[in-house]
């Protein structure tokens, strides 16, 4: 699958990147949108306005149709790659440091990046505090997400360059992202799900399987069957929003402690509800990414053990019974 590519820009000078032959036939904005997804296409709308985007040397337009392998030159200025947020002395936990990269360990609770109702004390604010130089490559690094309640490993690029590879191999599905998932009732053997999600046609902040949704694949198998619930590893395939805990509830088995979908009361015994309840997240965690490595393209892989309030509660509900 071909992608997009940097040039290494100095400083000042326009960032220069490929369309991909893929996307061929969009429109400029909505190829932009894609190339950089956490942009939403009525701001690169306001970029090509603005006439911070060439397309061939030339201004660009954003009804243009591109065919894939035009040359674009994008501003490089911070106001342009980042939202001005504010750097955060908060604590990160970095499993692997290099020079095109960091992997972190996110924890449950924290918000990735700032947006309706947490525009403070988020990831990207916790970035900028502690490597400022990641102000100059979009979102600050951050090229895919954990909810703000699922924990686990998350890679954030370090330089242009890298961003844009890593981008790359999310967009050619060579990211391997997997997930420890305990889910209510008990699932037999492990399986597939295909199928699309989207935003909910009434309840905005949900999403759901629909036809009008995007493509979406999840892999899962059984790690561990408990009285009333089963441990599952889950991978991903695609990266849609909530894919995980869509696609469990689409099955009937909903995530433990899931306050969105939660598919039905289940009545246990005292300690196991008490526990469920104080539990107060999604039992999701993201315990193994894998990826080329952004300069030597050499594969390299981080585990981390379950999340110790899963552990946890794993070792509660192992006693649980219904009632």
């Amino acid at each position: 699958m071909q992608s997009f590519h940097y040039n290494s820009p100095e400083e000042n000078e326009p960032l220069e990147l490929k369309v991909p032959v893929e996307y061929g036939g969009l429109r400029l904005d909505q190829a932009l949108a894609r190339l950089f997804p956490d942009w939403s296409r009525s701001r690169w709308q306001a970029q090509i306005e603005a006439g911070r985007v060439r397309l061939n040397q030339a201004l660009a337009q954003q009804k243009t149709r591109v065919w894939g392998g035009e040359s674009l030159w994008l501003e490089t200025e911070p106001e342009v790659f980042s939202e001005e947020v504010v750097p955060e002395d908060i604590p990160v936990e970095t499993v692997a440091l290099e020079e095109a990269f960091r992997v972190i360990h996110k924890p449950a609770g924290l918000v990735v990046h700032p947006g309706h109702g947490n525009w403070r004390g988020t990831l990207q604010n916790a970035l900028l505090f502690h490597d400022p130089a990641v102000a100059q490559v979009p979102r600050s690094g951050i090229v895919h997400r954990l909810d703000k309640d699922t924990s686990g490993l998350m890679v954030v690029a370090r330089t242009l360059a890298a961003h844009g590879e890593l981008v790359r191999q999310l967009q050619a599905r060579t990211v391997h992202r997997h997930y420890w998932a305990l889910v209510q009732g008990q699932v037999r053997e492990g399986g597939r799900v295909e199928a699309p999600v989207g935003r909910h046609a009434t309840q905005r902040t949900r999403m759901a399987i629909t036809a009008a949704g995007r493509p979406a694949v999840t892999h899962y198998e059984v790690v561990r069957r408990l009285p009333c619930h089963t441990l599952l590893e889950c991978r991903l395939e695609t990266g849609r929003t909530h894919q995980i805990r869509v696609h469990m509830e689409h099955l009937g088995f909903p995530l433990a402690g899931d306050p969105v979908y939660k598919g039905k009361n289940i009545a246990l015994d005292g300690r196991s509800s008490a526990a469920l309840r104080d539990f107060g997240r999604q039992a999701l965690h993201a315990f193994h990414l894998g990826f080329l490595h952004p300069d030597t393209r050499q594969p390299c892989a981080w585990d981390i053990p379950l999340a110790a309030d899963m552990a946890r509660l794993v070792e509660v509900l192992e006693e649980a019974v219904y009632v």
